[in-house]
């Protein structure tokens, strides 16, 4: 490979901003989603190696984060949404009793932000959208190391958290991220011939995209595998979820997009493999759990024993690899040239497909609507007038773009609801 920027996730390189001979100290956002709760299963299960400091949450279920705070004895907590601030502390003095001090309690849209940059050992961004920008930069200039599950903050901010980022600061902790990052331990970056990323193909692998045109919201969220929040779920339907992790991978291991493979791996049992240059390739294999990935990223160097169930070989169990169909799913493809793109690319296609998404869970957009609308988004936006270079990128450029994104994704949604109609 010739000399390029170093990448943001090295798993040679070992980030320790507090060295402690106790618990790391970890502010844990979106606490309450799939991440955040598995995370506090894990720490409650280790607490000789971890101990939560803060929580943050969007304030949809109020009751879980007081129980969380609770039991992890944390000194903030933060909520996105102010209206709810009131039934927060009624929950917390349901818990802690009149005996016992309530935590601190931070509220409205900084609140996430300000709890990334509060003084501890790892910051674990389990948010969910474009929404964990702000947080993951905050936690990168305070000097955090960060166990990075939002993956949108680093495709749509990719320039802004590369230049923040020091070497070895940031552990993915996607399953496929995960995967690489521990592959990818086993040689040094010269020796990486190809990155290859596994997906189960979601509820609709072998459709073609005629069979595709009538499926629902619900069909959709019947992920065959993994157990995720509906947003993150339907993008794994629509295998946007691969294509955004393509870019991730791109920026994480600065590997060119030509040698970042998707391959479809319907039992979800190998997490993502690394091809090195004398032909061999590392699977990263586990029974589909989140708690191991989770561990990597709060625990590395270390690994944690039992973080997650490990395989039967007494078992007999079949393992199926298939070429991704790209006609049925062109996410994919799209996501490389967003990718490519860079600059405010990222942002937009992220965007769109988050209003798109809505709109079809809500019945106003037709499954096939959704990658039909993002490309006519991304087609609008992919003009010399609107493209921003990586180099030139801001956050105003960034939350810029996404405003103007989710407008026109808005618009050209309602635009099919009535033609429909």
């Amino acid at each position: 490979m010739t000399d390029s920027p170093a990448p943001l996730a090295d798993p040679h390189l070992v980030y320790d901003p507090v060295a402690t001979d106790g618990p790391k100290d970890i502010v844990i956002l979106g606490s309450t989603g799939s991440i955040g709760t598995q995370a506090i299963d894990l720490v409650l299960r280790n607490p000789d190696r971890f101990r939560v400091t803060a929580l943050s949450a969007n304030g949809g279920r109020v009751a879980l984060l007081a129980e969380q705070a609770y039991r992890l004895k944390v000194r903030t907590v933060a909520v996105a949404r102010e209206d709810v601030v009131p039934a927060l502390r009624e929950a917390l003095r349901a818990q802690y009793g009149t005996g016992e001090p309530l935590p601190e309690i931070l509220a409205g849209p900084d609140a996430a932000t300000e709890a990334a940059a509060a003084d501890c050992h790892t910051v674990l961004n389990g948010i969910t959208g474009s929404i964990g920008l702000a947080p993951t930069l905050a936690a990168l200039e305070a000097g955090r190391t960060l166990a990075l599950a939002n993956k949108e903050s680093l495709i749509v901010g990719g320039p802004l958290v590369k230049a923040l980022a020091k070497p070895g600061q940031i552990i993915p902790v996607d399953s496929e991220h995960a995967a690489l990052f521990q592959a990818v331990a086993a040689g040094t970056r010269a020796d990486v011939r190809k990155l290859v990323v596994t997906a189960s193909g979601g509820p609709f692998r072998g459709r073609t995209k005629e069979q595709l045109a009538a499926v629902t919201d619900e069909d959709a969220l019947a992920h065959p595998t993994w157990a995720m929040g509906p947003v993150i779920t339907i993008n794994s339907a629509t295998l946007v979820n691969k294509g955004l992790e393509v870019i991730e991978a791109h920026l994480l291991y600065d590997i060119p997009f030509d040698r970042i493979e998707v391959v479809v791996h319907p039992q979800s049992y190998v997490h993502s493999m690394v091809e090195f240059t004398d032909g061999s390739t590392l699977a990263q294999a586990t029974p589909p759990d989140m708690r191991g990935p989770i561990a990597i990223g709060l625990g590395w160097p270390e690994r944690v024993p039992d973080a997650a169930p490990a395989f039967d070989w007494t078992k007999a169990s079949t393992w199926e690899f298939f070429p991704l169909d790209n006609e049925a799913f062109p996410s994919v493809n799209l996501a490389r040239r967003v990718g490519e793109l860079a600059g405010t690319a990222p942002a937009v296609f992220n965007a769109a497909n988050e209003e798109c998404v809505e709109a079809f869970r809500a019945g106003t957009l037709p499954y096939l609507g959704i990658m039909e609308t993002v490309t006519r988004v991304v087609d609008e936006h992919d003009a010399p007038s609107t493209t921003l270079t990586g180099t030139s990128l801001t956050l105003a450029d960034v939350l810029e773009a996404e405003t103007w994104a989710r407008t026109r994704a808005r618009e050209l949604a309602a635009q099919t609801a009535e033609a429909r109609a």
